[in-house]
């Protein structure tokens, strides 16, 4: 069911600098979801902007954010120098969960964290940052690993989703699973490649990621 939401595009102030994101709000919001792009990646990802949607009409608030300002963005395009740094990205997502806190429209609402890529190590390394902020965190093909030592320090529960011929994704988010103390679930869909990009896979993703927020976030009081 498509439900009446609000889009606008906004600006997160960062220390001395601002990224972008664009927000929908749905009518009778119940939680929000903050993304974390991957490497090379924007927030006009189509892939997010799908899962996102399906979220939207199921009730969830989205904010896909730039983690990167336009100047970071055009050096990394030639130097990949920052899409790795999963401390500086982590440190936007931080700015942007207390941006949402902050914001009166859903200063209410419990948040959660999808990332992909990198940016599902990001969402990590930053819900243990607010960890009674972020209530759950979905991975998309990510790289949970690089998260680091950060993994047995996350509250928040997770849900790691791989394509089940990502072969070396799976293995990589398995050993991290086993390192992560908050409830970690591990979703594989069947005959997936790393980007989703089979006939259903993608909408199934948007799917399970729906089923996990609506249980974890909706309808749960703030801190």
């Amino acid at each position: 069911m498509k439900r009446y939401s609000e889009a606008f595009t906004v600006s997160i102030p960062v220390r001395q600098q601002t990224i972008q994101g664009d927000l929908t709000i749905p009518n009778d919001a119940n939680a929000a979801v903050i993304f974390a792009h991957g490497s090379g990646s924007s927030r006009h990802s189509p892939r997010n902007r799908y899962v996102a949607e399906i979220l939207n009409d199921g009730g969830l608030a989205t904010l896909l954010v730039d983690l990167l300002t336009e100047e970071e963005e055009a050096i990394d395009l030639r130097s990949r120098e920052y899409r790795f740094d999963i401390q500086l990205l982590a440190q936007r997502l931080v700015a942007a969960a207390d941006w949402v806190r902050q914001n009166p429209k859903l200063s209410n609402l419990a948040i959660g964290f999808f990332g992909a890529s990198t940016g599902a190590a990001a969402a990590l390394v930053a819900a243990t940052d607010k960890p009674l902020d972020i209530r759950a965190i979905v991975s998309r093909g990510g790289r949970p690993d690089l998260a680091g030592e950060y993994l047995d320090k996350v509250a928040a529960p997770v849900l790691l989703i791989v394509g089940g011929l990502d072969y070396e994704v799976i293995e990589l988010n398995r050993r991290a699973a086993a390192l992560i103390r908050a409830s970690t679930e591990i979703e594989i869909v069947a005959g997936a490649t790393h980007l989703f990009e089979e006939p259903g896979a993608l909408e199934r993703v948007a799917s399970i990621a729906r089923g996990w927020f609506e249980k974890q976030l909706a309808g749960r009081p703030v801190a």
